[in-house]
């Protein structure tokens, strides 16, 4: 749903300019550097890139999933690090606030997440707990009016900015699965917690993901997201169906990218006496990375609109999810073919793309997952 296309025209148009002219020159560096530069992280808060999704009575952007779509699509066509660093204050790192939180956690962290002040994680994975999200070990026993939390997340995003963790914890032992987990709202300055160092990676290089470890935490019991036991994992559902559909859009703008980089080499670059573009092989590879581009892209557009109408589209999130970050694959590993030789070299930014793109297969849910979500969902509906 678009509220307002000559707002949303104005915003996307500011984006794309931004990417072009200040993100896209620097990706070579960042990735050298494997750190974002502090004026480009003061230059998104300033254009309230943290807080898109974030209502605006909190001081948000108030995107909805059409427009947050659209928006992830143009962030798309820069490195996917500096997506990363505003990924989870309007995701994984603020949605359980906002969906679930009480009146008075809305008031106090949305504000600060919308303007940057803050920088939300969520702490859902451990070293034994990955797809199987369920069953969580950290443990959070209540002590009065506190929680004690002890227990250690594992590759969570943006751990060293964080001033907040969402954490998921097992309050209930004798409850097996998803009725035994509890979402927290941590402050990241608490006594007890440690920040692993950062993690060496395939690619993405100048996203923050380190181990979280809880070592006996004090978190007061009203911290507990929408004041209630036993729904952290519900929420923690409710959080991914957004996200799997930002991801989707995302890997869109990337394969955007890709094809734009792989055309201009194919224009450009001559073997047997002509461009390679006039190469019929090398224009299959072309046509069929447009081709499902703009399959994934109708797929993200058409499940935003169902999500911003209110439907049940938790299916149709991870259709997403499954085809366009297996496309971006495809996509990425034809634009190295296109590129020859040359596109092995770190010279040009396809190489660190395809390195890049191995990520969005795996996080927030693999493809098997996905898979395993839209079979059932299937089976459910014929068994209704």
């Amino acid at each position: 749903m678009i509220r307002d296309q000559e707002i949303l025209d104005q915003l996307l148009d500011t984006v794309r300019r931004y990417v072009r002219d200040r993100l896209v020159p620097i990706e070579a560096q960042v990735a050298e550097d494997n750190a974002i530069p502090e004026d480009i992280v003061e230059e998104m808060k300033a254009m309230g890139l943290f807080g898109m999704t974030i209502p605006e009575q909190y001081g948000g952007l108030g995107l909805t999933m059409e427009e947050e779509a659209l928006v992830a699509i143009e962030l798309g066509r820069t490195s996917p690090v500096f997506r990363s660093l505003i990924g989870t204050n309007n995701g994984i790192g603020s949605a359980a606030v906002a969906f679930d939180g009480t009146e008075e956690q809305k008031n106090t962290y949305l504000p600060k997440y919308a303007s940057g002040e803050l920088i939300g994680s969520f702490c859902l994975t451990e070293p034994d707990v990955g797809s199987d999200a369920s069953s969580v070990k950290t443990s959070a026993r209540r002590e009065g009016d506190v929680y004690i939390l002890n227990g250690t997340k594992r590759y969570i995003t943006n751990a060293p900015r964080a001033g907040t963790f969402t954490v998921m914890a097992r309050t209930d032992p004798d409850k097996p699965g998803a009725s035994g987990v509890t979402a927290f709202i941590v402050d990241a300055k608490s006594d007890g917690i440690t920040i692993g160092p950062n993690d060496k990676k395939m690619g993405q290089a100048g996203t923050s993901t380190s181990d979280v470890i809880f070592e006996n935490v004090k978190v007061p019991a009203k911290n507990i997201i929408g004041g209630v036991e036993g729904k952290g994992f519900y929420t923690s559902m409710k959080v991914l169906d957004r996200g799997r559909i930002h991801i989707a859009a995302l890997s869109v703008g990337i394969a955007e990218r890709l094809i734009k980089d792989a055309v201009q080499f194919a224009v450009e670059r001559k073997q047997f006496g002509k461009p390679i573009a006039e190469h019929q092989l090398i224009q299959a590879m072309l046509a069929d990375s447009k081709t499902e581009a703009y399959a994934a892209k109708c797929m993200v557009m058409d499940a935003s609109r169902q999500r911003d109408l209110g439907e049940n589209i938790t299916a149709e999130a991870s259709c997403c999810k499954l085809y366009a970050t297996e496309m971006v694959g495809r996509v990425a590993d034809r634009a190295v073919q296109i590129h020859g030789g040359s596109g092995y070299m770190t010279d040009y930014a396809v190489e660190r793309f395809y390195r890049d793109v191995r990520l969005l297969r795996l996080y927030e849910g693999t493809s098997q997952i996905q898979q395993i979500i839209i079979a059932r969902a299937m089976i459910k509906d014929a068994t209704a």
